[in-house]
């Protein structure tokens, strides 16, 4: 069994693999000063609630744009599996040329998506990513990764917005009942839904002006559910399109 764990600022998302699918996944938050017993522990508790253990789990692999973190996930896996774990960096193959001017500044958890993207729809596409930060990623129809766009994520802006005004309430990403909000919340809610849901469907507009009609756009991340279903530019989405990113890595580095 493949264990595949992708490590955001925010959630860790891990996934089993079992000849080439799914069986389960969990979200946990990510700590940054865990240690690499507290990681075995923590798994161990995990894989036991669907009846699995570490016998059970053949191979690793990680992305991860928390780099303190890594090493306590490569101490867990030679510790307690007595295996080597994948680290999505320099070195692995990806099968995806990389068309930006400095590679090492892309984030593993882009590129992993982007790989998962064009294996999926065969074309040029733009993935989406609703994380800690919202990230646009471009594949061009060669499978080549083009390069991406960053804006500020769902959960930072209204953050920003309610420490900075003091009488802003915290709110719910839920579904406005109209879109002139006659209460403070309701307000908070429509901004948030139908501003980030233009901001996305602005960004890919100019992203098929710039790459083509023909471009797909896929989006994932926890929180795409509430904003994708107010956008109109948006295909598809698959929130397991990172879990799927490093299956295909794995695949591609197997043995190494």
């Amino acid at each position: 069994m493949l264990l595949a764990v992708d490590i955001g600022n925010t959630q860790t998302h891990l996934g089993a693999f079992q000849n080439g699918s799914l069986l389960e996944h969990w979200r946990l938050t990510t700590e940054r000063d865990v240690t690499a017993d507290e990681l075995a522990s923590t798994y161990t508790n995990l894989l036991a609630l669907r009846k699995l253990s570490f016998d059970d789990i053949d191979d690793v692999i990680i992305s991860s744009t928390v780099p303190k973190i890594v090493p306590e996930y490569v101490e867990m896996t030679e510790r307690y599996l007595g295996e080597q774990s994948l680290v999505v960096g320099p070195g692995l193959k990806t099968g995806m040329p990389i068309r930006v001017e400095n590679p090492r500044e892309l984030g593993a958890d882009r590129l992993v998506n982007a790989v998962a993207a064009y294996d999926r729809l065969g074309g040029p596409c733009v993935v989406v990513d609703f994380g800690t930060a919202i990230t646009f990623d471009a594949i061009s129809s060669q499978g080549e990764y083009l390069g991406g766009i960053i804006a500020p994520g769902v959960e930072i802006s209204l953050n920003a917005l309610t420490e900075r005004a003091a009488k802003l309430p915290q709110v719910e990403l839920t579904e406005p009942e109209r879109l002139i909000g006659r209460t403070t919340l309701e307000a908070i809610q429509a901004g948030v839904i139908y501003g980030f849901a233009a901001q996305i469907d602005g960004i890919v507009e100019r992203l098929r002006d710039e790459l083509g009609d023909e471009l797909q756009v896929i989006a994932t991340g926890g929180l795409s559910s509430h904003i994708v279903p107010f956008c109109d530019s948006v295909e598809l989405t698959d929130d397991m399109l990172t879990l799927t990113g490093l299956r295909l890595i794995y695949e591609r580095n197997a043995g190494q």
